[in-house]
């Protein structure tokens, strides 16, 4: 979608901007030629080239980077539209907008960003999106506490028990609540959290002591 899209455009702005640049059209006049529905004059049709071999190279690089493009000249397509929008008129519209402009590029501005960002700024990607990005372990244990570690051991080995209670069909209220939560995330960190908050009110995952990452918290 991301390329097929951006490409498109990206032709659309070529040939707007080579039949704007074959009619030689002055360079900064304030009241452009119609060409395709649209005013221009020969710097809109200098810029729409150049726009132009932006999005089709985009486009040919992959999907990631024709989404990136779109959204970043989707924000200056509006900027443009809103910018232009109140210059209409006057000696300072450089480019020769006129309505039918302003609209083409708010249109086409909010068109980028939706397609841009379209699967790729929202959560619970599937991992074979090309924007899914794997949670990120922790990997540098050297920041954490003895105690944080403990603490971690002990939920991991209880999630593993309420899991194992869960297949058997003897598991408690909890445990089952605590075992659906973890098993909607991916990563063990969040696997971990998701089954600590089953867990906050007992004592020994607030104030663990380094007794072996398998050994029993302390009763007392």
């Amino acid at each position: 979608m991301h390329r097929v899209s951006i490409a498109a455009l990206g032709v659309f702005l070529l040939i707007f901007g080579v039949l704007g640049l074959t009619e030689r059209l002055e360079f900064l006049s304030s009241h452009g030629a119609i060409i395709m529905g649209l005013s221009t004059n020969g710097l809109l049709a200098t810029i729409s080239v150049l726009v132009a071999v932006v999005l089709i190279v985009a486009a040919a690089r992959g999907g990631p980077t024709a989404s990136s493009v779109g959204i970043v000249l989707g924000v200056l397509f509006l900027l443009s539209g809103l910018a232009n929008l109140f210059v209409l008129g006057t000696e300072t519209n450089m480019l020769g907008f006129r309505l039918s402009n302003v609209i083409f590029s708010l249109v086409i501005g909010m068109m980028l960003l939706f397609l841009g960002a379209y699967g790729r700024i929202s959560g619970h990607l599937p991992p074979e999106s090309p924007y899914y990005r794997p949670e990120r372990e922790i990997v540098d244990d050297d920041w954490r506490t003895a105690a944080e570690k403990v603490t971690d051991a002990i939920l991991d080995r209880e999630l593993a028990e309420a899991e194992r209670a869960v297949a058997l069909n003897y598991a408690s209220a909890e445990q089952a609540e605590g075992v659906r939560r973890a098993a909607a995330c991916r990563g063990q960190f969040d696997r971990r959290r998701a089954w600590r908050t089953t867990a906050t009110s007992r004592p020994e995952l607030h104030d663990a002591r380094p007794r072996g990452p398998l050994s029993e918290p302390d009763p007392t």
